[in-house]
């Protein structure tokens, strides 16, 4: 956690940009609107406590640009949530989206919390108090929230109930990542999940490295994670050798690994609500418990963060086995730009983030699309459609990459970034 609050995230978004900006020569004025969001909205509002007390919450909405469409973007709740984070990930949600060529808009929310420490009715009254805070800058054709960490498909259609309430109308559309019967769509929990390994995928075709050899190790083992672990077996037929995750008990991460490669079923079934694989029962299983940071020492092809921002930084990219080959990130920013130049030099294929990670805001954009149609898609057609998107997406920055002869994310941000321009020069904005 300490690594996390080391950096602003949202520098290093506004980093990105300034190199992307004058990569593609962008003029001075157009840099400035796309280095600042929109919209920021920060609110402090009371909830009452199962006991009986009042607790007072902060929290943040950012909608950074919707040129493209409505904003999109999660809703995160985690005690080490700040302005600097909302801020960084609305940014790079307006990239997604774009890279995507999705008809949405960035946008992000979040609330200093750990809701580990609340009951399930503390958590309810929470999640309709940010409504009531915010609810009139919301909607589906202004911002549409969605899960992010610490939050849930529970917490989702709380929020669509309250706001359905306050509109005086059931607007299932403003919420997406619900439960499936109450607006959600099927495929939403393992999206993200399966975008990454889509794109690892089309990564491990262009390096000509056969996916039922490769092997991976993962950051992080909530839902993003896990499923990036699952998918990596399921869809490519290639072994995870490790996996780790933040313990909430000992306040301290930890790596589980098994030469073999780890029974993602297995470690699912000892795993909480909040990614904390049970550390006695997993020793009990045969698997071999280390520091949290010792995931990214494997001997893999394919390193996947899947935790929070800035993992990996300078020093930790020089720790990377010569085996790896390919980094996905699925985590949000989990790279600094300082780690940039070791990966190139260690020749390294980086999947950058929002690319990477965009499987779980296209289903979300699939979901408000079932929503507006009323008519709801099976699985196999919600993993059909979403796997299309992301092997487009991919292809569209593998190839400006050659064409440029940049790196993959500034590549990517060529895509998404001019994407954005062009909208706005439509619009007359600019």
């Amino acid at each position: 956690m300490s690594q996390s609050q080391a950096v602003n995230p949202f520098e290093v978004a506004q980093s990105q940009l300034d190199r992307l900006a004058k990569a593609l020569g962008l003029p001075p004025e157009v840099t400035a609107v796309l280095r600042e969001p929109t919209r920021l909205y920060e609110v402090n509002f009371p909830v009452r406590m199962d006991d009986g007390s009042i607790r007072v919450f902060q929290g943040w909405r950012v909608q950074y640009n919707d040129a493209r469409g409505p904003c999109k973007g999660g809703i995160r709740f985690h005690p080490d949530e700040t302005i600097h984070t909302v801020k960084a990930l609305s940014a790079w949600m307006t990239w997604k989206c774009a890279v995507m060529d999705l008809p949405l808009g960035g946008g992000k929310g979040g609330v200093k919390v750990d809701p580990a420490t609340l009951s399930q009715s503390e958590k309810e009254r929470l999640c309709r108090a940010w409504i009531r805070q915010l609810w009139k800058n919301l909607g589906p054709r202004t911002d549409a929230p969605a899960p992010d960490v610490g939050t849930n498909a529970q917490m989702m259609v709380w929020m669509m109930d309250e706001y359905s309430h306050l509109a005086g109308a059931y607007t299932p559309g403003v919420i997406t990542g619900k439960p499936v019967g109450a607006g959600g769509s099927l495929g939403r929990a393992s999206a993200t999940g399966f975008g990454v390994i889509v794109t690892v995928r089309e990564t491990l075709k262009v390096l000509g490295i056969n996916p039922g050899g490769a092997t991976a190790s993962v950051q992080g083992f909530g839902n993003v994670g896990q499923y990036s672990a699952k998918f990596f077996k399921d869809l490519l037929g290639g072994k995870v050798l490790c996996v780790s995750c933040w313990d909430r008990h000992d306040r301290k991460a930890y790596a589980y690994s098994k030469e073999d490669g780890i029974d993602v079923d297995f470690l699912q079934t000892i795993t909480d609500a909040y990614g904390t694989i049970d550390k006695e029962q997993a020793q009990a299983a045969g698997y071999h418990v280390e520091d949290g940071d010792a995931w990214i020492d494997k001997d893999v092809s394919v390193l996947i963060p899947a935790a929070l921002e800035n993992a990996i930084t300078s020093e930790s990219a020089r720790r990377i086995r010569p085996s790896v080959k390919v980094l996905a990130e699925a985590a949000n920013g989990p790279t600094v730009p300082e780690a940039e130049p070791v990966l190139a030099e260690k020749g390294i294929y980086v999947i950058p983030d929002f690319l990477c990670n965009a499987g779980g805001v296209t289903c979300s954009y699939f979901e408000q699309v079932q929503n507006d149609m009323n008519f709801y898609w099976s699985e196999p057609e919600v993993q059909q459609k979403l796997d299309q998107k992301m092997t487009t997406a991919f292809y569209a920055v593998h190839e400006m990459a050659h064409e440029k002869e940049v790196d993959t994310r500034l590549a990517a941000y060529m895509v998404a970034v001019q994407r954005v321009v062009d909208a706005m020069r439509m619009r007359g904005w600019i």
